[in-house]
């Protein structure tokens, strides 16, 4: 999901020199992402109020007006750098839009409502009882409806996790700095969330429904 980091590093390089096309060019190939990491966390009702480009382009507003400090002392790898501000600026339109103070935004709805796509058939693909029979598996919905049933019964921590792995293909490395853990407790907490889902998965029939 996120630009190749040898050519970040690479227009990095050059933005440290002064070269304002590199800087351009390096928040361009990271807007897509963003809009992704976005999308996937915002609720119905915020998406019906507010398009999710608006909050990439805050987004791209800040982080250019903040570049030269981070340059000169790049804490985090960048497109953490950048995810951390898109996750600031949903939170905060989430405050103004729904009126509600300061929460996760992960508890504004089910994060597997969000979840779409090549990822979602890939993990479902993964961690499916082997024994499910073709009609069971007959449909796409019928996988959607699956995983989606299955990913709601997570708890928000478990749901972040997968999502961070398995949608924005983060290292456990990566994760675990988003999460401020050690590689060690990051991977534990991935294994957890891993095994209840696929439990999950296994005990929901094919129309949703918990068995």
């Amino acid at each position: 999901m996120w630009p190749d980091t040898e050519n970040t590093e690479q227009l990095l390089t050059s933005a440290r020199q002064g070269n304002d096309d590199a800087v351009n060019r390096l928040l361009e190939q990271h807007r897509e992402s963003v809009r992704q990491m976005i999308d996937l966390r915002m609720d119905r009702m915020l998406k019906r109020r507010v398009d999710a480009s608006d909050i990439v382009q805050e987004v791209m507003i800040e982080a250019n007006r903040r570049l030269q400090k981070y340059l000169q002392d790049p804490v985090l790898p960048f497109h953490l750098w950048l995810r951390q501000m898109a996750k600031d600026r949903l939170i905060d339109a989430h405050r103004r839009h729904r009126g509600a103070a300061r929460r996760s935004i992960d508890r504004e709805q089910p994060i597997a409502a969000n979840f779409t796509g090549e990822s979602s058939l890939d993990l479902m693909a993964q961690l499916r009882d082997q024994q499910l029979t073709p009609a069971a598996e007959a449909t796409w919905q019928e996988l959607q409806q699956r995983f989606e049933a299955a990913c709601n019964q997570l708890d928000p921590q478990d749901q972040e996790i997968v999502l961070m792995r398995h949608f924005e293909h983060l290292s456990n490395a990566e994760t675990a700095i988003v999460l401020n853990l050690s590689h060690q407790a990051t991977s534990m907490r991935y294994l957890r969330a891993m095994r209840r889902l696929r439990k999950n998965i296994n005990d929901i029939d094919p129309d949703g429904n918990p068995s």
